[in-house]
């Protein structure tokens, strides 16, 4: 293979690498699992991708800041429990609230150190990630609890409109209104031209800060809703929900075309990325594949992207600077 074809190959397998890695797992998932193409297997498929959708929708709005969140799944672990210790005293709805707001109040926190003190994202929301995860420990003793009703379970999971259960109708709701103020509204286009170049965003009049600081709110409100609704679904909180699932979420957020840089994303390659991984771990289920090994192969695709990614950054960075360089149409210069 020339050069030449190579790197044509690779420019294709990067621009369309969510068709392709939605394709071809869907293509090896039908043949490998019986069944894996009935409606059920997809409701199913659908239901447990709502968890890392969930968290993806926050992970999502960040990314395009320019920012990353890694303290998903310790908020998602967090406000699973304080939904279902504080049903005793608040009622299943003031549990629910009361733990949303959890979620939004670490989000805050992670808004407040990137914002107000300036640290880098990535070292304020492991931080956070850590503190986290120790409250949810000490709250419970390292100890999973249950809630004090366990019919909310049942509703979770039901099947309420086809094979689609209401946290997977969650899910969608939420996606198609993010979808539409990414690309319909002011603020939308602000969040894209913030992630691309804050300083010209705020040079333009973009009140950049609060947009940071919006995204972080959100990506913890998102956090807090998985949380939520996964405990709901097994009517039990504990202190290690989401250990792993950050990767997976930036597994399938790149996969849809989100670039860690920030400035470029969308809701709905989103929700290929999220589709994709669900189909991934519904087939290694199938097939009784460990749960590590899942996660090793999340990891592969993970670093797969990352150099995809690069590469697709270095060629456009390599045609704009060729197109600054090009010369100008000559001009012959007039006679006297």
């Amino acid at each position: 293979m020339s050069a030449t074809t190579f790197h044509r190959a690779l420019r294709l397998v990067t621009d369309y690498r969510l068709a392709i890695m939605l394709s071809l797992t869907l293509a090896v998932a039908a043949v490998t699992v019986e069944g894996f193409v009935g409606l059920s297997t997809l409701g199913l498929s659908l239901d447990r991708a709502s968890t890392i959708g969930l968290i993806a929708l926050g992970l999502t709005v960040l990314l395009i800041a320019g920012q990353i969140d890694l303290s998903g799944g310790s908020i998602m672990a967090l406000t699973g429990i304080t939904a279902m210790a504080l049903q005793p005293t608040l009622g299943l709805l003031g549990a629910v609230v009361a733990a949303l707001c959890v979620g939004a109040l670490v989000g805050a926190v992670n808004g407040l150190l990137v914002v107000r003190f300036h640290i880098n994202s990535l070292v304020a929301t492991l931080a956070t990630m850590l503190a986290v995860r120790a409250v949810a420990h000490v709250a419970t003793g390292s100890q999973p609890i249950s809630g004090s009703d366990p019919v909310a379970g049942a509703v979770v999971v039901q099947r309420v409109v086809g094979v689609l259960t209401l946290r997977t109708v969650v899910f969608l709701v939420l996606l198609v209104l993010l979808h539409l103020w990414l690309t319909r509204t002011v603020a939308g286009r602000n969040l894209f031209a913030v992630g691309s170049n804050v300083q010209a965003a705020t040079g333009s009049g973009v009140r950049a800060d609060a947009y940071l600081f919006g995204a972080f709110v959100f990506g913890g409100l998102c956090s807090g809703a998985a949380g939520v609704l996964l405990s709901l679904g097994v009517n039990t909180g504990s202190p290690v929900f989401g250990e792993t699932i950050v990767v997976t979420v930036i597994a399938a957020v790149v996969v849809g075309g989100t670039r860690l840089e920030g400035g470029r994303g969308s809701a709905i390659g989103t929700l290929g990325g999220v589709v994709t991984f669900a189909a991934i771990t519904t087939a290694l289920e199938f097939q009784s594949i460990p749960a590590y090994t899942q996660q090793v192969v999340t990891g592969v695709i993970l670093i797969a992207l990352i150099v995809l990614d690069r590469n697709a950054t270095r060629r456009r960075a390599s045609i704009s600077g060729q197109q600054a360089v090009a010369p100008g149409p000559r001009v012959r210069p007039s006679s006297a």
